[in-house]
């Protein structure tokens, strides 16, 4: 009996290549500026779904002020470890440490005290790193919750915020909050239930390739 064997692309090279030019083909990106290219490419890549190109909601420069932090060496804050898995570190320009709070020792604590979720209670763990920073949301509605409190409440800037909190309860909410925020930081969020650490992280190696291809234009 002869050995089953299925008719695929097996080069990666071919994969990647093939991918990003249905991507292309099928996403309408003309309403976001250049820079921005490589981020809304891996965020469609990264579900399969070119429609969400349509739905991203963004304000600000995204791409420029992401990119500078990055090329600046600023770390890279991340709600969930899958997030900070999913980064991928050889295409970051200058090392960027890429931070995740929420298996922090302390963390528990810090949940009980403030009577919250271990996400918002990570978030604390940022007010040293957060001017300046990339900010990657893709699990917690609460975290993104807490970040926008504390911005309000006077914490440094980050150079951009990257939402994509998911789920039933709260993730719809929480980045209309952001939307409505008017904190004049950057950002780029898909309105709604969708989201995912996926996405998130895609958003932050969007961002490294437009910084290796020549930055924003």
């Amino acid at each position: 009996m002869s050995p089953k064997r299925y008719d695929y692309i097996r080069d990666p090279a071919a994969i990647y290549r093939a991918s990003f030019e249905t991507v292309r083909r099928e996403a309408d990106l003309s309403r976001f500026p250049g820079g921005m290219h490589p981020v809304v490419e891996r965020l469609v890549h990264a579900c399969g779904r070119p429609s969400i190109a349509a739905e991203l909601v963004f304000d600000g420069d995204v791409a420029g002020a992401g990119c500078a932090a990055l090329a600046a060496g600023k770390p890279i804050l991340a709600d969930a470890e899958m997030v900070a898995m999913g980064v991928t570190r050889s295409l970051l320009p200058a090392e960027n440490a890429v931070l995740c709070s929420l298996n922090d020792p302390c963390t528990p604590a810090r949940a009980t005290a403030l009577g919250t979720t271990r996400s918002a209670a990570a978030v604390e763990a940022w007010e040293e790193h957060i001017g300046g920073a990339v900010v990657a949301v893709g699990n917690a509605p609460t975290a993104l919750f807490h970040l926008l409190e504390r911005l309000h409440d006077g914490w440094a800037r980050p150079a951009a915020i990257l939402a994509f909190p998911v789920g039933f309860v709260g993730a719809a909410e929480s980045k209309q909050a952001l939307c409505d925020a008017g904190l004049g930081v950057p950002y780029i969020t898909l309105p709604g239930r969708d989201g995912g650490s996926a996405l998130a992280a895609a958003a932050v190696n969007g961002l490294s390739v437009a910084l290796r291809d020549g930055g924003p234009r």
